[in-house]
């Protein structure tokens, strides 16, 4: 289950770069995964999960806005793909294979950049138009990452 936890963590970074770990920093703050004794204990700080979730909203007002960038520019894919990292890393480092997680959640959050871009694309043709596509995208990337922690 770590594995694929990973895995889906770093999906939710590529669709969503501050999303992954603003969940992951509450999932570590309210005890959902346990990071002291390691290099991650600092997600778990008072003060980490409610940095993350303002630059989380901050993103997902941002991205609905018509100057957004696209997530497969270098920039945005290359911050989505560190931010997969830490949080795999993160997921991985409660079950001792910090390692691995990390690799496994940049391996997510390509699939989730690629892919997402792809389903919302697709979505906002189907629509018509991008904002129902992206709000969808959103709450997609919510659930995933509240099915990684859920019943830890």
């Amino acid at each position: 289950m770590i594995y694929l936890g990973a895995i889906l963590i770093g999906v939710v970074a590529g669709m969503r770069s501050m999303m992954a770990p603003a969940v992951t920093s509450w999932a570590a703050r309210l005890g959902w995964i346990h990071l002291a004794g390691t290099p991650l204990a600092w997600m778990g700080a008072a003060v980490t999960p409610w940095i993350f979730t303002v630059l989380a909203i901050a993103e997902l007002v941002a991205d609905k806005l018509p100057r957004a960038g696209s997530r497969k520019a270098p920039g945005p894919f290359i911050a989505r793909i560190l931010s997969g990292a830490l949080c795999g890393a993160a997921v991985g480092a409660s079950a001792g294979m910090l390692v691995v997680g990390l690799l496994l959640g940049a391996v997510g959050a390509v699939i989730g950049t690629l892919g997402g871009y792809e389903f919302r694309a697709r979505l906002a043709r189907a629509f018509g138009r991008d904002l129902p596509a992206a709000l969808l995208e959103d709450l997609v990337a919510l659930a995933l990452a509240h099915l990684v922690f859920l019943g830890r």
